[in-house]
């Protein structure tokens, strides 16, 4: 049973992989061309079904399960921006530095040097079986200053609450239990169980 991951970002796929190391993981780009998604939906929810739609309509393969994660940062005195256009927020073409160096850019407009954040990550299964969609959250503090090489997208300026380091200083373990995307693939770990259990009762019969 292949999980297929509706994803190309380096940072994503690693970080999925390592949260699901004892299941069969594919990035979808090693099993066909990439392709562009465009992404219009509202909400996390909204972009990670489009994304897991897609790549599972696209492979053709009914025995696949499909996951796409939507993720992004709220922060509270930008009235929850950059939300779901994180990945894109220093523009078309930004670099995880632009995106950071533009929020950090943001908050020093108001005279402030840090403010309430959360991640929020929402991962979408598509399979024959349906459509479903589960949420982790990380609450904590952004800051203006840069500090740490660990990780990657707003890592260097956000705190996660009770610690004081960020997440580019913090070490991988003790990133993964906090994690917002950890939180929502455990979840989805649940559900891709279920469907193990379904199909091994139900057969092969692929019907949608």
């Amino acid at each position: 049973m292949k999980v297929v991951l509706a994803t190309s970002n380096k940072g994503k796929v690693r970080e999925i992989i390592e949260l699901l190391h004892d299941r069969e993981v594919f990035p979808y780009t090693e099993l066909m061309d990439g392709f562009e998604i465009i992404e219009d939906g509202d909400t996390f929810k909204e972009n990670a079904l489009i994304k897991a739609r897609a790549v599972y309509t696209a492979l053709g393969d009914h025995e696949a399960i499909v996951i796409a994660d939507d993720s992004g940062i709220s922060v509270d005195v930008l009235n929850g921006a950059p939300g779901i256009y994180s990945a894109r927020y220093g523009g078309v073409g930004a670099s995880d530095r632009d995106n950071l160096l533009k929020l950090v850019d943001a908050l020093k407009e108001k005279g402030l040097t840090t403010s309430p954040a959360h991640y929020t990550a929402a991962i979408a299964i598509v399979s024959r079986e349906g459509e479903s969609c589960v949420h982790g959250w990380m609450h904590g503090d952004v800051i203006t200053q840069l500090r740490g090489e660990n990780g990657f997208g707003y890592d260097p300026i956000f705190i996660p609450s009770g610690y004081d380091q960020t997440l580019g200083e913090l070490p991988n373990d003790v990133k993964k239990g906090l994690s917002h995307r950890s939180k929502a693939l455990e979840l989805a770990k649940i559900l891709i169980d279920q469907i193990k259990i379904l199909r091994s009762h139900t057969g092969s019969v692929a019907t949608k």
